[in-house]
């Protein structure tokens, strides 16, 4: 059985800019997780990942990618787009019920234990890195 005692490691999945790579990049996410024995993670890291990635491939038209990262007792999962303007601040979920969209970073604020973005360039594009943090614990 895989133990989460080994070594730090990361995984990045570069996709399309196509919603059919959104539930891929889920099901890849999941078998990640099962094979370093973090699966009791993997409904909530599912839930952010297409969260991000969504939002990555709806409102950009470049590439995007899922990256994976443990380190520490903590798994990082985020999503690289190739739109440099940063995303907008989550309303609280409260607010959302009778909203059509804005739910997407609101889950993810409510799923996870810190959240942020950054700028990040890959590949000659300018970009931004949208993550957040699970404790394993």
């Amino acid at each position: 059985m895989p133990t989460t005692e080994a070594a730090s490691w990361e995984y990045s999945l570069y996709i399309p800019n196509d919603p059919r790579a959104v539930p891929v990049s889920r099901r890849t996410l999941r078998l990640i997780l099962t094979l370093h024995g973090l699966i009791h993670l993997a409904d909530t890291a599912e839930l952010i990942a297409t969260e991000l990635l969504a939002n990555a491939v709806q409102h950009t038209t470049g590439p995007a990618a899922l990256r994976v990262r443990y380190t520490d007792g903590v798994l990082r999962v985020g999503a690289w787009d190739a739109d440099p303007e940063p995303p907008d601040p989550p309303a609280k979920l409260d607010e959302l019920t009778d909203a059509e969209g804005g739910r997407g970073l609101a889950l993810v604020r409510a799923c996870a234990d810190v959240w942020g973005w950054q700028p990040l360039s890959r590949f000659g594009h300018r970009g931004k890195y949208v993550w957040c943090d699970l404790a394993v614990a």
